[in-house]
């Protein structure tokens, strides 16, 4: 199998109605097990590495990266294997985009809601609908997003509208932070029908009434092209209409997949940022005129920082663990008990993950000196990758989450948020 990268990019747009990719002309590879993913990650990631500080630095679209990505069969890791997928356990699907994060955690966030939709297709659609779009999944096909919208009161309410017409739905609204939609073959969109449930229409990239803007300006994860979505009476097939409101229905692990995937990327960045801090001190920091040393890797004060931050990484990756095999268990059994164990295991993932990515991209400048924020080094996009992407949900909801089922018993709330 050939993943490797070509020299193609989709260079940043700046215009209204960008076209989308072309489908992938050969059948994606189908992964045989969670080995195998791993092993494919870690090479994509030594690829993706190589690069990623000046795609970051142009914002450049990683359109060549994500074709190799979607077609080494990563992208349909979590179709059931009655479907024709891999189905390998969650955690070693966080695992897998911790690898992708570390190497460039754009390329890791356009994957986030692609593989969330996929297992919001298995809790709720029927087996025809399954049958259909997981096989699209296992050609290669990347499903975007156009889920959260600016001017709303809260993040779970839309304006967006779903009209019934027949054999298909018409789509009106207005999208933002749309991370891979730009990119994608397919885009989801969340849009609420007359009784007020919410439903994902997949519409093709390219439908009339479509229009992805390449206006994201972000100081940070720049290669995700965020931006903004125009949905003018799109028509969607009801045969790609699918009923997400069923998924918050009842206890189900929906919404852990989703938190468990941000997790991960932010673990990502925080291996990455505690590593090039590494590299730096050992080969170009230089030790302060007090210390009476000849190295800075030498400073017992550096050592001590270095230590610390370790220490905190290797946790929030065991936590990260955890939350994967309790996530497993509420996708396996998802009853009340195993859904909230998931989400709380989630969920404090993601208050360490957050932690740590913040505070390794932050102390690299500290222990590496002024030399590590030259322009030519772009280190701080570690810090800017960190602090943009963690801003996805507030931190101190899950701790708020977490103690009030300590103290009260009370379940976290069901969406895709917790």
């Amino acid at each position: 199998m050939n993943i490797a990268v070509d020299a193609r990019t989709l260079e940043p747009q700046g215009a209204r109605g960008a076209s989308g990719p072309e489908r992938p002309p050969t059948q994606a590879h189908v992964i045989g097990g969670d080995s195998e993913a791993l092993d494919i990650a870690r090479r994509l990631a030594a690829d993706f590495r190589t690069g990623a500080s000046e795609r970051d630095r142009a914002a450049v679209r990683p359109l060549a990266e994500l074709d190799a990505f979607s077609q080494s069969g990563l992208w349909s890791i979590n179709v059931p294997r009655a479907y024709g997928g891999p189905e390998v356990s969650y955690r070693t699907l966080a695992q897998v985009i911790a690898i992708i994060a570390a190497a460039d955690p754009a390329i890791a966030q356009i994957a986030q809601n692609h593989l969330g939709i996929i297992a919001a297709i298995r809790t709720v659609s029927d087996d025809a609908q399954k049958r259909l779009l997981f096989g699209e999944v296992l050609r290669g096909t990347r499903f975007g997003n156009a889920f959260s919208e600016r001017g709303t009161k809260r993040a779970a309410e839309f304006d967006t509208r779903v009209i019934d017409n027949g054999d298909h739905v018409v789509v009106r609204g207005q999208k933002f932070y749309a991370t891979g939609a730009l990119l994608a073959h397919l885009v989801p969109i969340v849009a609420l029908d007359d009784e007020g449930r919410a439903w994902y229409a997949i519409a093709e990239r390219d439908a009339p009434g479509l229009t992805i803007i390449d206006d994201w300006s972000s100081f940070g994860q720049r290669g995700t092209a965020s931006g903004t979505v125009l949905i003018e009476d799109v028509r969607v097939p009801k045969t790609h209409l699918v009923p997400a409101w069923k998924g918050y229905e009842a206890p189900t692990a929906d919404g852990a997949v989703f938190q468990i995937i941000q997790a991960a990327i932010d673990a990502g960045i925080g291996r990455e940022a505690l590593d090039d801090t590494i590299r730096f001190v050992r080969e170009k920091a230089r030790p302060w005129i007090d210390s009476g040393l000849e190295r800075a890797s030498d400073d017992p004060y550096t050592i001590q920082a270095i230590g610390d931050l370790t220490i905190r990484q290797h946790a929030a990756e065991a936590l990260l663990d955890r939350a994967g095999l309790l996530l497993d268990e509420a996708v396996a059994k998802p009853d009340a008990q195993r859904v909230a164990a998931a989400q709380l295991a989630v969920a404090e993932a993601k208050v360490l993950t957050t932690e740590v990515a913040l505070a390794a991209s932050n102390k690299l400048f500290e222990l590496s000196g002024t030399r590590s924020t030259l322009a030519a080094e772009n280190l701080d996009r570690h810090w800017r990758n960190a602090r943009t992407h963690t801003l996805h949900d507030p931190v101190r909801w899950k701790y708020a989450i977490i103690g009030n089922h300590a103290l009260n018993g009370v379940a976290p709330p069901l969406h895709a948020w917790s």
